[in-house]
């Protein structure tokens, strides 16, 4: 939970805001408290997507399917600001850490927590399909761990079953390693894709590691298709009942009612001993509103796992994954790969095991991207895709309300949301182009490639332009120029580098220099 920043109102409908939760797919989510003191969760639309009609229509989709609803397995919706913006759902509170979260920092569950895992949340599912809803996205990060038992958020891309699958511009909804194969292959939605999802997430819970391995988007939903689930040492019948959940076939996959007879529980979950430690993770709630005197000016930015375009979180050095001065100085965004690419190594090429850690990339004649911050997007897409939970991150010196970076200079950033452990090198180099650049394809000023997996890669590695960045053409070394030197639109690119003349971009965006005095 973090505290406020000044962008964000003081309150929302009659709801008081006093903290960060974190974000979803569209907006920011806040704590509120009621007139009469009651905690909420306060989800709001993002200004600069609400005139976006996907967005709006997924967003009141979700209010509808969390006021239809009414489960003890889901937080049961209180109020809405649905007609004019502000957009904006407010839900109950559930104090207590994602599933993803409790096994980041305490480690896989136990056996038998495992199975009364899956029996509470296999009877929230069977509730949820009691009213003709498919959640479509489970996964730890949308599990939450309450003194109530398992609940499940994030309804924002929940359908009727009868409804399909893609959305318009075609991409499967879901995440990686947790979207079954029918919905990537055939686009198929149903009961039964949900239990898969429930059979990762549980794999996840008693490994620790993630269910169909890490990587790039496709090579995840490659592998969920054609190989099997990771249970290595796993107990054998929990193994089989994970395998049981996540068959290629979804007929073949037990429903809700039979998962819970066969996990045969006698005891509830939030009397398992294992658990009660994880409740208690819950963060403390502020009895005041939260608002730091120098808080960044900023406004949203992501990429989520299907729906509306790019929304930004906050600068680098102030990591909350969600916010970002638009237009001006600071972008992030998450880069939540979907899946349809089922083929080894598409979204991919370039990739591969690297030559070596590369250097400095160089010029190979693809450096055509350029960045508009009138529309706020770049004239070309990435060439592949980046890696699932990619996060970026860029802030100038002039709005940068801190002060930690001095005016004419760039703090650029980048990050995995989650820990993906165990994942072979994937090396980031970062490329700068000036305005002058914008309408050629010459290359720009480049950092040297880091690997975005050493250490916490959940910890934002940050370079400074134009300090960390120079020119390496020719064999000749010309450091960056300053920021004041070319005013205006700036392009900023992620480059996967597997060697110094193999490299493709997986993100490009930019920023806003103007003219200032060292």
């Amino acid at each position: 939970m973090d505290a406020l920043r000044a962008q964000d109102p003081p309150r929302i409908g009659d709801y008081v805001l006093l903290a960060r939760i974190g974000a979803g797919g569209m907006g920011v989510v806040y704590l509120g408290r009621s007139p009469g003191g009651r905690l909420v969760a306060v989800k709001v639309v993002r200004e600069e997507i609400t005139g976006h009609p996907e967005a709006l229509a997924r967003f009141r989709r979700e209010a509808a399917t969390v006021r239809a609803v009414r489960s003890a397995y889901t937080a049961n919706l209180i109020d809405a600001g649905l007609d004019a913006a502000p957009y904006w759902i407010a839900t109950e509170y559930v104090a207590g850490p994602t599933l993803a979260r409790a096994v980041r920092e305490r480690g896989p569950f136990p056996v038998v927590t495992c199975r009364r895992l899956v029996a509470a949340m296999a009877e929230g599912l069977a509730s949820v399909h009691a009213y003709g809803v498919t959640h479509r996205d489970l996964k730890p990060q949308n599990v939450l761990l309450g003194s109530q038992g398992p609940q499940l958020i994030d309804f924002g891309i929940a359908r009727g079953v009868e409804q399909t699958a893609l959305t318009q511009d075609g991409q499967a909804p879901g995440t990686p390693g947790f979207t079954a194969p029918e919905v990537l292959t055939r686009n198929e939605v149903g009961a039964a894709a949900d239990v898969f999802a429930l059979g990762a997430t549980v794999a996840y819970a008693a490994t620790g590691r993630a269910p169909f391995g890490g990587g790039d988007a496709a090579a995840v939903s490659y592998r969920a298709v054609h190989e099997e689930i990771d249970t290595a040492g796993v107990e054998p019948g929990l193994a089989a009942l994970i395998r049981a959940c996540v068959e290629k076939d979804p007929a073949r996959r037990p429903g809700p009612a039979e998962l819970i007879r066969w996990c045969a529980v006698d005891t509830a979950l939030v009397d398992d001993p294992a658990y009660q430690p994880l409740v208690a993770m819950a963060e403390v709630v502020p009895d005041t509103p939260q608002r730091p005197p120098n808080a960044a000016v900023l406004a949203i930015h992501d990429l989520p796992t299907q729906g509306p375009p790019p929304s930004p979180p906050p600068p680098p050095s102030r990591p909350n994954p969600w916010l970002v001065a638009a237009g001006v100085g600071a972008v992030v965004g998450i880069a939540v790969a979907t899946a349809v690419w089922l083929l080894p190594g598409n979204g991919g090429e370039g990739g591969g095991k690297p030559d070596g850690p590369p250097g400095y990339i160089q010029d190979i004649g693809t450096s055509r991207h350029a960045w508009n911050g009138l529309r706020e997007s770049c004239n070309l897409p990435g060439e592949e895709q980046p890696p699932l939970q990619f996060q970026y991150a860029v802030t100038t010196g002039e709005n940068d309300p801190t002060g930690e970076i001095p005016p004419g200079k760039a703090e650029i950033g980048y990050r995995l949301k989650y820990e993906e452990p165990n994942l072979p090198p994937y090396y980031v180099s970062v490329e700068v182009k000036p305005p002058h650049l914008l309408d050629t394809d010459e290359f720009g000023y480049v950092s040297k490639a880091a690997d975005l997996y050493e250490g916490d890669e959940t910890q934002w590695k940050n370079l400074v332009y134009p300090d960390d960045f120079s020119d390496r053409a020719g064999g000749k070394v010309r450091p960056a120029p300053p920021l004041a030197d070319d005013p205006g639109e700036w392009t900023v690119v992620y480059h996967h580098a597997t060697s110094d003349k193999n490299h493709r971009s997986v993100v490009c965006h930019g920023f806003t220099a103007d003219t200032v005095s060292e």
